[in-house]
């Protein structure tokens, strides 16, 4: 069975692979670099350990509604991983046994392993930031004041994870108001002392930190003729700007911070990192010995495949 191939449910009614398996589930799934980044991975442990040479990282492109019977039917063949991403991650909250506290104040999975009864939820977005953070640009979330550009799913992530790691005040900016409020109820009790804000991108505090960390959660940049998510010029001279999107590499919001002249990066070493997170779930190697092997394929696609 070729890990590259996209594969769907159907494909689940022969499966005779007998090694240890793991998978990636989206809608769609086609383009995702997971199964690159874990063979590459698992062929360098393998290495050193031959048991990890009879493992292997699949993806399967599994609609929303068929996501139940998906999750029940990888549990009976025996997957011993799953990887969720977009649209998954929430809807999978109630389709698992089990969920981990970091997880559930998130309300979103990305990570799933098998235990008797069903899958044990993680998720590993929050360190892949706050890892990727540290890592390119050279900030740390402990002590920083964060300015997050979005509510969504990954805002929310991204927000829990700067509270828990006990950010010095966290900025959020949504333009629909009610889905900026909605986030904000949800984070005050988890914030505690750390102030919390929210504001519209176009209406900019005058009292936003100097220094601060800007982090884009949203979608804008997905294409070359988006608008950035917020004026960088308008900001008092942020420490870091960091994109989550990684394809296009250079959004518009990094290329105004590169015109600036501010650190930036964009959201590649993220992937990296959540994913390295997410196979030491699997199989206990620390990430810090997988994320190298990871990056190195997605720096060269072709010579890894």
């Amino acid at each position: 069975m070729n890990s590259e191939t996209t594969l769907t449910l159907s494909d689940l009614d022969s499966w005779d692979f007998s090694g240890t398996a793991l998978a990636v589930l989206g809608h769609p799934i086609k383009h995702s670099l997971s199964p690159l980044m874990h063979n590459t991975a698992l062929a360098d442990l393998a290495v050193e350990d031959p048991r990890f040479a009879t493992w292997q990282y699949f993806r399967f492109d599994v609609p929303p509604d068929d996501l139940p019977i998906a999750l029940r039917t990888l549990h009976q063949k025996g997957f011993h991983g799953i990887n969720l991403t977009v649209p998954h991650k929430v809807l999978a909250v109630n389709e698992v046994a089990e969920i981990a506290p970091a997880a559930r104040s998130v309300g979103a999975v990305n990570t799933l392993r098998r235990n008797e009864s069903g899958w044990s939820g993680f998720n590993t977005d929050g360190y892949g930031l706050a890892t990727a953070l540290e890592e390119s640009v050279q900030r740390e979330l402990t002590g920083a004041h964060v300015v997050l550009l979005g509510a969504g799913g990954a805002a929310r992530g991204a927000a829990v994870e700067c509270l828990h790691r006990g950010c010095a005040s966290l900025w959020i900016a949504n333009r629909t108001a009610k889905n900026l409020e909605s986030l904000l109820d949800t984070l005050r009790p988890i914030a505690g002392d750390i102030p919390l804000h929210g504001f519209a991108p176009s209406e900019v505090p005058s009292d936003l930190p100097t220094d601060a960390i800007i982090v884009n959660a949203t979608s804008a940049g997905l294409h070359e003729d988006d608008p950035t998510p917020i004026d960088l010029r308008g900001i008092a001279r942020p420490t870091a700007v960091f994109d989550m999107i990684y394809n296009p590499s250079r959004t518009p919001l990094l290329r105004e911070a590169e015109a600036l002249d501010l650190p930036h990066a964009n959201g590649l070493s993220m992937l990296v990192h959540q994913g390295a997170k997410a196979l030491e779930i699997w199989s206990d190697i620390p990430a810090s010995r997988t994320a190298p092997p990871m990056a190195a394929a997605l720096a060269h696609p072709q010579s890894a495949a």
